[in-house]
């Protein structure tokens, strides 16, 4: 088939791994150059360990209070936005025990999947991503915070995942280069690291090797339609005739998928990150910092630190009243760090493409008979992606899937 993905980020470029394998004729198309999306600059975890939903119980009540303070985690921006607004709505609807309980298996298979076939390309692609399987570590300095993940280490173990619970000498046994100002941590062995950028270079060198094109600049403006067939993608530089079209805009899929009657719930959460080169000594495990939702990860020389979940629309500007917070609670628990506060031009931002449910949009058209539709991975898109690439492929092939993606669907 000629197929057509729309998206030349991490879930992109996955799903054109596996199709590549098929023999179909492929055809990427993105709006930007490929340099700078949310696949590049985010913490290259896989993170199996993130199986409960961001609508979780709590959220929306910790949430609100966020708001009253400029330098918080998470921000909403007031507007009147009527897609917000329904998001908003949906967001706090979901956000309780029952929800959690229903979607979390099935996050929690699609996490599991994904981080075995996700070791097996980096694997078939030389080790092109410097992926790591050495864990990550969540650490807490707060006792209710301790409490809380001492209780999800316990709701791990349900799905087979080991998550021992550590004390403050125990995490700083694992850090002995840095003087640790935390209380204790939670050590999830199953998670994995990537360098983020090296994995996008080697997808994409790999794309080019096996004969998919990959239209940078190409801003798509419609459809050719024919009865529920969708046999052309126009854009501003030329259509593109095609058999099957694969909507993977991150962030903007809402805008994508509305030009062909689709209507999904999605809204931008924007995060920050900062890359530290050439240090002379470097963590030795990726680390949440729970209670500033802050993550480290270590990428040879480079140091990555990164947070915040920013809802405000469509932008690349960077607040940097959010940037310091996420410094400054890096140095608090890791005292010796000395890291400092870059300028505004040194800080990446991207935009998390975040369901009001917690879970990824996976699944054909209702209204097509030739469109799929993979979004809506928030801040998982990594962990998820090899599972989202191979699902696919095994949804074009009519196999049946891997895992039940029915809790996926894009009209639930």
């Amino acid at each position: 088939m000629n197929i057509t993905i729309i998206g030349s980020g991490v879930i992109g470029l996955s799903t054109a791994f596996y199709l590549s394998k098929e023999g179909h004729d492929i055809t990427i198309v993105d709006r930007g150059d490929g340099t700078n999306n949310c696949s590049f600059g985010n913490a290259g975890y896989i993170s199996p360990s993130h199986f409960i939903p961001l609508a979780s119980p709590g959220i929306v009540a910790q949430g609100l209070k966020w708001m009253l303070s400029s330098t918080s985690p998470f921000y909403i921006k007031p507007r009147l936005d009527a897609s917000l607004i329904k998001w908003g709505l949906k967001f706090y609807t979901k956000a309780n025990e029952k929800t959690v309980r229903k979607n979390a298996p099935h996050l929690n298979n699609i996490l599991q999947l994904s981080r075995s076939l996700m070791i097996d390309m980096n694997h078939d692609l030389d080790n092109g991503f410097q992926l790591e399987t050495k864990g990550c570590l969540m650490l807490y300095r707060k006792a209710s915070t301790g409490h809380h993940e001492a209780v999800l280490a316990a709701e791990a173990k349900s799905f087979g995942i080991e998550a021992p619970v550590l004390s403050k000498a125990e995490v700083q046994k694992m850090e002995p280069e840095f003087e640790m100002d935390v209380l204790g941590g939670v050590y999830f062995p199953i998670d994995c690291h990537l360098h983020p950028v090296r994995m996008m270079e080697t997808l994409t060198q790999f794309c080019n090797k096996s004969g998919v094109k990959i239209l940078f600049n190409h801003e798509v403006t419609g459809f050719e339609k024919k009865a529920d067939h969708i046999i052309g993608v126009l854009t501003n530089k030329g259509d593109i005739s095609t058999d099957q079209i694969i909507i993977a805009a991150g962030s903007w899929l809402p805008a994508i998928a509305q030009m062909l009657g689709i209507s999904l719930l999605l809204q931008a959460g924007k995060g920050y990150s900062i890359t530290y080169s050439n240090r002379p000594n470097n963590i030795n495990y990726p680390a949440i910092l729970v209670d500033d939702r802050v993550a480290l990860t270590p990428m040879g020389k480079e140091l990555r630190i990164g947070g915040t979940m920013e809802i405000s629309g469509i932008n690349d500007h960077v607040n940097m009243k959010r940037v310091k917070p996420i410094v400054d609670a890096a140095n608090r628990n890791y005292t010796n760090l000395h890291l400092e506060v870059p300028a505004p031009e040194k800080v990446w931002s991207g935009l998390r493409p975040c369901a009001p449910d917690g879970l990824p949009y996976l699944g054909k058209s209702t209204h097509h008979s030739n469109v799929i539709v993979a979004g809506g991975h928030a801040m998982l898109g990594i962990s998820m992606a090899a599972a989202t690439g191979y699902l696919i492929n095994q949804l074009l092939n009519g196999n049946a899937t891997e895992i039940d993606i029915n809790a996926f669907r894009i009209d639930r």
